[in-house]
């Protein structure tokens, strides 16, 4: 069983899921928007807000608009880029807490469903939040 920090609960901050968010655009930036970044993002934000539901007009809303004009849209110049959607990621979320092991899972999850090759990207939006629950586990360790 997982102590209070661990689950996000339990003061002392850390780095939050939508500062995560916004590491993914400054890391990859100028990657296409694809269905599985929408899907991981999408994770994201529900772990972040602890809403079942996608805020209309926030991140993971514009991310899955994104995905799906992309997919219609032969040169990658003319795609919507993650730095698009993701750059101002905090702002954009109605509420927004420190990352833990079990967001970084479940992100990577849905990134991985959502992948032709069942695959994550090395520096997408999965393996951003699972740096910051990395950081914010070892964190949390020191005395």
């Amino acid at each position: 069983m997982m102590d209070q920090q661990e689950e996000g609960g339990g003061g002392g901050g850390g780095i939050t899921i939508g500062e995560a968010l916004e590491a993914t655009a400054l890391a990859v930036g100028q990657k296409p928007v694809e269905w599985s970044d929408a899907a991981a993002i999408q994770a994201a934000e529900v772990r972040a807000t602890g809403r079942m539901n996608i805020t209309p007009g926030g991140v993971a809303a514009t991310a899955q608009s994104a995905a799906t004009l992309n997919a219609r849209i032969a040169r990658d110049e003319d795609k919507t880029k993650l730095a698009d959607i993701l750059k101002d990621a905090r702002s954009k979320l109605p509420a927004d807490r420190p990352a833990t092991r079990r967001d970084a899972e479940g992100v990577a999850g849905a990134e991985m469903r959502n992948d032709p090759l069942l695959t994550t990207h090395p520096t997408g939006v999965a393996a951003s939040v699972a740096a910051a629950a990395r950081l914010n586990q070892s964190h949390r360790k020191l005395p």
